[in-house]
Parts: structure tokens; sequence; C-alpha cells
């Protein structure tokens, strides 16, 4: 029993099997001694390994040069028994290749922004060499407050309806049966569908499966105000104009009082402003019947008070076309006085900027006092910007200087309060929208305006210079004023995508969203201008020196043969000089 309990100073492991076998054992000490030999001659064995290494470099080392000599020796030889006929092969396929690479290089610069090259340089590249790849900034620890106060505070590409948009009839139209040129884009004319829609429909106009009879010719007397309002609903989507006109007429034999049948001919039909007036006037007569009567019920339900939302835009339209129509055929102080009752009639639709008709207007009769009234009004820093207060605002300032304004008197002397005054007032118009000067200047043409703008865009710039231009030819010196100063702005903001200096920055978006809004046939202004890459500078460079290459090596062969051979012995000057004479 006492043998069998594991408890003596043998080689038994105490777990009950027995002593392992004898031969084992001995296996065991003696890996156990190599081991602790071969640890003892470590330092010894890593020696003559870097001694080896050492030798080997060094042999490396004599035997390079005496074989880089040999391999350069045979390398000329080669290239001295070259014919022309390879030389021309060899800068033409160079240059082909080359220039493959520049075109892709420019295609992918066109639609993404970025060169081709550098961006896999920089991207795949230099993290391969030991480079440190950017990595985006950590973010900064802001509360949710302060996170909604700066999403709220970034620009957004938002597009607003043009408060001097034209008449699609009686301009728009009148254009492209001249040109032959759409003035306008689908693009365009589809957010107009959309604001039609939201301004002269409300809910109980939606068409329902059980009104799909009033469509299919069932006449009650109670339901025609109803189908009417269907019709006119589905011509506000029609895509074809005549199909739109034909439901108005359609809308009008059911409804002699439709307003928004009347809207829709003098918008599209009438061929000349004096009969779209006309329209408007009728439409303007049924739009107050109807709305006196929305007044007078509003409060019955929520479906009326929409119905009085409806008719009140439809009327707020009415006035401002017709004081819109005034302003054309030449009755200035008409339409002023129109605008002004509707702008105190209906001061809650600020959104419309009815007040940048006002101001137009008022440029037009000179006032500029009641201008700066107006500006002082809505020029405010609470209420959205736009080129027609920042530019007007600019216009009034230079008009007090423009005329006395020499850009030499005044690098001499310097500027006077007033001149500062109104150089501010351009940059601070100038950095708002960076396209107009060059529209004002005439150093772009100019087009018909879009239905649509984009707020600090093209399209905005096109709007202004459009009814603007005149005011600023009107006083003198002004464009000389803008002319020497506008530049001066882009200084104080070098890098306006990133930060600005009185408005936010930039915003990068509006290059696209001004190519959907502006005709095709019109050239986009960009800013700020996109700068071309290093690579397609260097491949278009390649390109144009390798073909040179290849048509002097096809024109004169010998002299070309003779360069290379030169050339040759300048980079490979270790090669024998008989070598190359033999050649």
């Amino acid at each position: 029993m006492a043998d069998g309990g594991g408890s003596g100073t043998g080689t038994g492991t105490g777990s009950g099997r027995g002593p392992p076998c004898p031969g084992a054992a001995a296996a065991l000490r003696r890996w156990e001694q190599l081991r602790r030999r071969a640890a003892a001659a470590a330092p010894w064995a890593r020696g003559l390994l870097a001694a080896a290494a050492g030798l080997g470099l060094l042999y490396a080392l004599l035997r390079l040069p005496l074989r880089l000599r040999d391999g350069l020796a045979a390398v000329t030889v080669f290239l001295s028994t070259l014919t022309p006929k390879f030389y021309f092969a060899l800068t033409v396929t160079s240059s082909f290749i080359s220039g493959l690479i520049f075109v892709f290089e420019w295609w992918h610069f066109r639609k993404y922004g970025t060169s081709f090259i550098e961006q896999v340089s920089v991207s795949h590249l230099r993290p391969l060499i030991g480079g440190v790849e950017n990595s985006p900034p950590a973010p900064a620890a802001f509360s949710v407050g302060e996170n909604e106060a700066n999403r709220q505070n970034m620009p957004e590409c938002k597009v607003w309806r043009n408060p001097l948009n034209l008449f699609r009839g009686a301009e728009y139209s009148r254009y492209t049966w001249v040109t032959g040129k759409e003035p306008l884009t689908y693009y365009d004319m589809n957010l107009s569908a959309q604001d039609h829609q939201n301004f002269f429909t409300c809910d109980t106009d939606a068409l329902r499966p059980s009104d799909t009879e009033l469509l299919l010719g069932v006449k009650a007397a109670s339901s025609a105000l109803k189908m009417v309002a269907i019709i006119m609903q589905k011509a506000w989507r029609e895509r074809n104009p005549q199909a739109r006109i034909k439901a108005a007429y359609q809308a009008l034999e059911l409804n002699n009082d439709c307003a928004t049948a009347y809207v829709l001919l003098a918008e599209e039909e009438a061929t000349t402003i004096v009969d779209a007036e006309k329209y408007f006037k009728q439409a303007l007569k049924a739009g107050e019947m109807i709305y006196r009567k929305s007044q007078n019920c509003h409060s019955q339900s929520p479906q009326h008070e929409a119905q009085l939302r409806r008719d009140t835009n439809v009327l707020v339209y009415v006035k401002r076309r017709l004081a819109m129509c005034a302003r054309k055929l030449g009755r200035i102080r008409e339409a002023v006085k129109m605008m002004r009752d509707l702008m105190k009639e209906f001061p809650l639709l600020s959104m419309l900027n009815i007040h940048e008709n006002l101001l137009e207007a008022l440029l037009e009769l000179q006032a500029y006092a009641d201008v700066q009234a107006v500006l002082a009004k809505y020029d405010d820093i609470s209420l959205p910007k736009s080129a027609a207060i920042c530019y007007t605002a600019a216009l009034l300032k230079a008009r007090a200087v423009s005329e006395r304004f020499s850009p030499e008197t005044a690098s001499k002397r310097g500027l006077s309060t007033a001149e500062i005054n109104a150089v501010e007032a351009i940059h601070r118009a100038v950095e708002f929208n960076p396209h107009v000067p060059k529209y004002l200047l005439e150093m772009k043409s100019l087009v018909l305006p879009p239905e649509h703008i984009l707020k600090r865009g093209d399209s905005e710039a096109v709007a202004y210079a459009f009814f603007h231009l005149q005011h600023w030819k009107r006083i003198e010196g002004a464009l000389n004023l803008l002319h020497c100063t506008w530049e001066g702005t882009f200084r104080m903001i070098p890098y306006p995508l990133e930060k600005g200096h009185l408005f936010y920055p930039y915003p990068s978006c509006t290059e696209t969203a001004d190519r959907e809004l502006l005709p095709t046939f019109h050239e986009v202004s960009v800013y700020p201008q996109k700068e071309l890459p290093f690579f397609i500078h260097f491949t278009a460079g390649l390109c144009s020196f390798s073909a040179m290459l290849a048509l002097l090596t096809h024109q004169f062969p010998e002299l070309m043969v003779i360069f290379a051979k030169a050339v040759l012995r300048v980079i490979w000057p270790v090669s024998a000089p008989s070598v190359l004479a033999s050649g």
C-alpha cells in the first residue's frame, strides 16, 4: 500500500499511472543538455552570422561598380546600334500613352473635381512609403444644443421663387419664337408646377375615388365647384402648355369666376403684357369675391381655414402680377402704390419678397430716399439676405462718391470715409454673391432670368443684373467704382469654402443647382474656380514633348539619332567613347 501512494521522490507523476519508461527519461535528459549548450553558444553563432553578412555586403559593394560598368557598356552598345525607325516608334508610343493618360486625367477632373493620379498616390502609395495619411479631425465635444445650432447655421442650397420672374406667354415664349432656344429648363418649370399646386390648391381639392364620376361627365350643380378644382389641379400638373390652356377653358365653362383659370391664361396664353393684364383683372375680380366668402366662414372648420389660405395666396399672387404688369407698361407710380398696399394688407407674407419688386420700381423712379427706407427695414441681421438687398445697399453708398472717385487720386491721398463705406458695401455684396459683378460690368452676356433662383448662385446673379443693370448705368461712376474695387473682396476671403468674412462660407453646391436652373446654352459662372491639378499640366506637357520628338524624329531621323547619342554620352559618361564612336 505504501508503494502505490505516489509520495516518493522518484520520477512518478502522482497521477496513479506509475513511473514512465526509463528510455524516455534518458531522452529527455539528453534534449535538455543540447538545449543548454545551444543557448550558451547562441552569441557566438550570431557573431559568426553577422561577420558572414558583412563580408557578403563588402563583396557586393566591391563587385557592383564592375558589373555596373559592364552593364552600362552593354546598354550603350545596344542603343548605339538602334535605327531611326526605333526612335520614331518609341516616341510615337510614348506620346500615345501619355495622351491617353492626359485624356483620362482630364475626364476624371471634369467629373469628380480631383486628379486620379494624385488621389491614388495620396490614398494608397503614401501609406506604403511611410507617409502619414491625412485623417479627419476629431469631433469637438459640443453639446446637443450647440450641434443643433451649427446645423441650423449651415448654408443650404435652397431654391427660391424669383420675385421678378417673367411672363411665360408674353416674354419667355416670344424669346423662343425669335431665337429658337428654350429659356426655361424642365427642372425650373417642374418647380413652378409644384409652386402652383401648393399656392392654388388645398387638401379639400384632392381627387378621391368618389370623385371619378365627375370626370366621366356626371354634372351636378352642387359638385360643379368641386369639378373645377379637380380640373385646375390636373392643369397645373400638365407638361404640355396647350393642355394646360385647354383645361383652364374647361374650368371657365363650368365656373366663370374661377380665378386660377384666369391666372393660367394670363401667364401662358397672353402674348403681350396688355393681354396678360386683362386676364389678371378678371382674376382679381373673381379672387376678391371668393376671398370675402372664405373670410366669412374660415372659422367653421379646418377645411375652411385651408381654403382661406388658398384664396389668400391666389389674391396676393394676382395683385403682385398686376403691379408687375403696371411696372412693365410704364405706370411706375401705380405699381409702387399697389406693392405698398399689398405689403400693408398682408404683412405676414414677407417670404414672398415683394419688397424686391418695390426696390426695383423705386430705383426706376430714382426715389433713392424711399429705397433707403425700404433697405432700413429689410436689410436686417435677422432677415435672409439677397443680391437685391446687398447690391442695392452698395449702389446707394457708391452713388454718394462715384461721381468724384478716381483710382489715381485715391491712391495718392487715400480713401475718404464715404469712399471707405462704399468700398466696404461693395465687398459685402460681392462676398454674398460673387457672380454679379461680371454681369454688371458686361464681362459675361445675360440671358433671360429663370423662374427660380439659388441665392448666392449664378441664377440669382442673372436675375438681379437683368433688371438692375440699367440702375447702375444711370448713376455716373458707379460701375467704375465697382470695377476698381470688387476683386479686392477675394483677398479678404482666400478660402471661401472654409471661412467667410461677413457671411457664412460660400456653399459648394451652387454649381450643380445652377446648371439645373439655367439653360444649356448659358455658360454657368463657377466660384471659386477649380484649378487644374499638377498632373494634368504634367501629362499635357509630357504628351506635347513626346509628340514633338516623334515629329522631329520622323522629319530629321539622322540628326535626332546624333542628338540621342549625345544625350546618352552625357547621362552615361563612364562608358567607353570608342564604343559610341563605333556606332
